[in-house]
């Protein structure tokens, strides 16, 4: 009996070396301004540069109402969560597919989360692969005007030789300095966005009146500007993982900190995304180019640095998403593989993910045009609804397993009494 328990207090212990070992539950010192720029970083990304192409397909009304329901529907289900990390006593759900476990099962939540957020944490960062290279393409063009143009494909790969290096930081603490530049890159990217807009000035006979040439072209277009808008809020799939990096205890459980990060990140993307998609969509009306800096094309420098900035926020917006996939296959290989957590398998699991993402970003290009896709397929219901489904789940289910524990509890004091 007493080697049991022996066994028992090894696994614990290992399990807990393993714990330490893993990006996302390794380090728990972060402050409460970390899960700020991280919010940021992993929601305002190069979407918020096709929100004016979203309004010229929804027209003015829709178009403001769709922001603004996204604005406040995407907060609801970000505070649902933040509540939910703790909401079992002594335990806290420091992956999204851990609280899918808790609310459908061990082996259905793994079944209904895991691929949806892989889809949009894997083709976030192939996005960002062909958003980097792009942008220091367009850098590039705008600074020498009479250079040899060199391929995407070039950049994309010189884009993806940062991340060969920045790929191996252990943990989201460890990349916060990168995550903060990040954000402020947005916050800027986004103002010049729409102040070169205004500068500009309204183009001649601008067109308020939705793009699509006939009813039925709207009605594709309103739905792909749906995946556009739910792309541009699609920072759900990492807040529990963030907020697994906060400290706990239960006077001052980590949901405190993590609120007041999550209200300072949503202030700063609302003056991030309603002056960029009204202002280039009222400056541009229905001829808006699906990325609004394409449509700018003077000052040069000014052009050429909204890009780099561009560039500066895609290298924190892809380690963002990165963590947890990291997390995932380090989790797998290590507990159901076996393997021993060491620097070799980290190593060649990381440089082997960078190199799949930027391979992807070369073969297919116009990845950025499956946005819209992405957008409606994994990350409206990973954003926007299932955080409510699982609320409404967990609030059916929870006095069940309240009552059912107040019954085996008077069973046992019968018994023992």
């Amino acid at each position: 009996m007493s080697h049991d328990h022996e066994h028992v207090g090894e696994k614990t212990v290992k399990e807990q070396q393993i714990d330490d070992w893993l990006p996302i539950t390794s380090s728990r010192n972060a402050k409460w301004w970390y899960s700020a720029f991280h919010n940021v970083t992993a929601m305002v990304g190069a979407g918020v540069l096709s929100l004016p192409y979203a309004m010229s397909e929804f027209g003015w009304g829709p178009g403001i109402a769709v922001l603004v329901l996204s604005w406040v529907i995407t907060l609801y289900t970000l505070w649902q969560m933040v509540e939910m990390h703790e909401m079992v006593p002594g335990k806290r759900f420091d992956r999204y597919h851990e609280l899918g476990q808790h609310a459908f099962g061990e082996k259905l939540g793994l079944y209904i989360v895991v691929p949806q957020q892989l889809i949009v944490e894997v083709g976030t960062c192939i996005v960002y692969m062909v958003t980097g290279g792009k942008s220091l393409k367009k850098v590039h063009e705008s600074l020498c005007v009479d250079c040899k143009p060199i391929r995407t494909t070039w950049w994309i790969m010189i884009f993806a030789s940062i991340h060969f290096f920045l790929s191996h930081l252990p943990n989201f603490n460890s990349i916060s300095g990168i995550s903060l530049l990040a954000a402020v890159m947005s916050l800027t990217y986004s103002t010049i966005a729409w102040v070169a807009s205004l500068k500009k000035g309204v183009i001649e006979q601008v067109d308020y009146t939705p793009r699509g040439k006939t009813p039925t072209n709207n009605v594709f277009n309103f739905l792909s500007a749906l995946g556009d808008v739910a792309f541009a809020y699609a920072g759900h799939n990492v807040v529990l993982e963030i907020q697994a990096t906060l400290p706990s205890t239960p006077e001052k459980p980590s949901k405190g900190p993590m609120w007041k990060g999550v209200v300072v990140a949503y202030i700063i993307v609302g003056l991030c995304y309603f002056p960029v998609a009204l202002v280039g969509f009222y400056i541009f009306g229905n001829t808006v180019e699906d990325n609004i800096l394409i449509g700018l094309q003077k000052p040069a420098w000014l052009i050429a640095a909204a890009n780099l900035f561009v560039v500066v926020h895609v290298i924190g917006g892809y380690q963002i998403f990165a963590m947890p996939v990291f997390d995932m296959l380090e989790t797998y290989l290590v507990k159901k593989q076996n393997f021993s957590p060491s620097a070799a398998l980290r190593f060649t699991v990381r440089t082997l993910y960078v190199g799949v993402t930027m391979f992807i970003g070369i073969t297919i290009p116009f990845f950025g045009g499956l946005l819209g896709f992405f957008g409606g397929f994994a990350l409206a219901p990973t954003s926007y609804y299932f955080c409510i489904i699982v609320g409404v789940l967990l609030t059916i289910l929870a006095p069940i397993g309240a009552l059912r524990n107040i019954i085996l509890s008077a069973k046992n004091y019968r018994f023992y009494s």
